[in-house]
């Protein structure tokens, strides 16, 4: 099998953010995501290029009473509440022409529309599988919330990004969430890369030392960690679902490091060789959210990933892929 080239989307909007800022903390950046999904879509079909847009099910609501009709009776119980996004529901608008930060029916069904890309889940409330106070019972009625809501569009929910990648299938608490997804029809899910500095288990203490924290985006312009690109039959001998593990997290532009953009893309692009000419998987993800500012900064260097990905097409048979369409591969 040839390499592949996979782009989860993060698609949340607001909700992927709330408990950290506010709609006017984060405004720009949300209030164009519309625009971003448009430029996503338009670039990538250029390109010939699939898209997996793991969608927040509050989205796909209508309106408030839309949204109220599938919140699962066992919400999730977290101690630290202001990471509860039932407790926002109040102040929310009721429906997206009025509240744009908590609702996307419209753009979902644009992206379902145009035939080239998945929607997959990104669950139904952003739910938190490492929260302490959430328990498996509720994560399993949120995923069947997302499902069913994604039904009304006729979409077939197959795979599913975890909020904040708080998933780690190789401890043994961790098992029952994915035997929970695979129930309800989830064939894969994305993973994170093997380097410790990204499985440092988000309960934990040291989560948050000075060290990790730095590393992190160090990575982005430096190989500290390597390419991160994998055989995908390899890791996926005795998966629950398929582990389709991320390669790298693509930082929005940043004008304060704007000096440092040409080493983040040469770092990225050399990475998609590699997979190309060794018949690995290279998988990119962000959130729409991350292009609402310097938009044409971003897109910019999106292209020129893009255009990378045609020359190792051309040249190597590297193939732009969902996370569905590659876990069928798989199989």
């Amino acid at each position: 099998m040839n390499g592949h080239f996979i782009i989860s989307l993060d698609y949340e909007i607001h909700w992927g953010v709330f408990d950290k800022k506010t709609v006017d903390d984060y405004r720009e950046n949300l209030i164009n995501v519309s625009k971003v999904v448009d430029r996503l879509i338009e670039l990538s079909d250029t390109y010939n290029i699939r898209l997996t847009f793991s969608t927040v099910g509050f989205l796909f609501a209508k309106d408030k009473v839309d949204l109220f009709r599938y919140i699962p009776k066992n919400k999730p119980t977290y101690k630290i509440e202001n990471v509860n996004p039932y407790t926002l529901l109040e102040h929310i608008g009721h429906n997206e022409n009025d509240d744009p930060f908590h609702y996307a029916l419209s753009k979902i069904k644009e992206i379902k529309n145009n035939g080239n890309h998945e929607i997959g889940t990104h669950t139904f409330s952003h739910f938190y599988c490492h929260a302490h106070g959430q328990t498996f019972e509720q994560f399993d009625d949120d995923i069947k919330a997302s499902v069913d809501i994604a039904k009304t569009l006729d979409i077939d929910i197959k795979s599913i990004v975890f909020p904040k990648n708080q998933i780690n299938p190789d401890q043994n608490f961790d098992k029952p969430y994915l035997e929970a997804c695979k129930k309800h029809g989830i064939t894969s899910f994305r993973g994170k890369e093997k380097s410790f500095i990204y499985n440092i288990h988000s309960t934990k203490k040291y989560r948050n030392l000075l060290i990790i924290r730095l590393l992190k985006p160090l990575d982005a312009y430096f190989s500290l960690t390597g390419s991160n690109t994998y055989n995908i039959k390899e890791i996926n001998k005795n998966s629950i679902i398929c582990n389709i593990p991320s390669s790298r997290f693509l930082r929005p532009y940043n004008t304060k490091l704007k000096f440092l953009e040409p080493l983040k893309l040469r770092r990225i692009k050399k990475a998609m060789k590699h997979a190309a000419k060794h018949n690995e998987t290279y998988h990119l993800w962000w959130h729409p959210h991350n292009f609402g500012v310097n938009m044409d900064k971003n897109f910019e260097n999106l292209e020129n990933i893009f255009k990378t990905y045609k020359k190792l097409n051309k040249t190597y048979g590297f193939q732009s892929e969902t996370m569905t369409g590659l876990s069928s591969k798989i199989k």
